[in-house]
């Protein structure tokens, strides 16, 4: 399904945080807001939730801690336990350095893996935005169509106003 959109395209990243801001505060809904690089506060002006992926990354990161200790401890007590050098079977302080490692691999490519898919970044889709230059050197705005508050010209009139391309 497609989404019917009113696109918007600007030169200035502050134009288009003004834009965003008088959007919302007129109650239609930014779908998107495409731009060459992150912009400081255009969050907050989409009226967009915190990420989760810290959270997804801190818990991926303790599944990878524990996987890797467990395993390891199996491993040298009960699957294979070899006596090396005199120490015991349970030498968990050399099992810090792997366990550190597997934590960072599991917490990196877990929080690339749901990030890919959160967003849905996938390799079989095809990109939506057909607009030239966005991403580029131009910022992009996406409102709702279908929203019941949307009103072509008032979003049209203010587009304008804050310096529409």
């Amino acid at each position: 399904m497609s989404r019917r959109v009113f696109l918007a395209s600007f030169a200035r990243e502050a134009d288009v945080i003004r834009a965003v801001r008088g959007i919302r505060a007129m109650g239609c809904r930014v779908v998107d807001v495409y731009t060459p690089y992150p912009v400081h506060g255009l969050d907050e002006a989409m009226g967009l939730a915190p990420s989760r992926l810290p959270v997804v990354c801190f818990g991926l990161g303790a599944l990878g801690a524990a996987a890797s200790f467990f395993f390891q401890s199996w491993v040298s007590t009960s699957a294979w336990p070899l006596r090396i050098g005199g120490k015991p079977f349970f030498a968990w302080p050399s099992f810090i350095p792997i366990t550190f490692e597997l934590m960072v691999l599991f917490a990196g490519l877990g929080t690339v893996a749901a990030l890919l898919v959160s967003r849905g970044l996938l390799p079989w889709k095809t990109p939506s935005l057909s607009l030239p230059g966005a991403t580029d050197d131009r910022f992009v705005v996406a409102v709702d169509r279908e929203d019941f508050m949307f009103d072509a010209a008032a979003v049209t009139a203010l587009c304008r106003g804050c310096g529409v391309i």
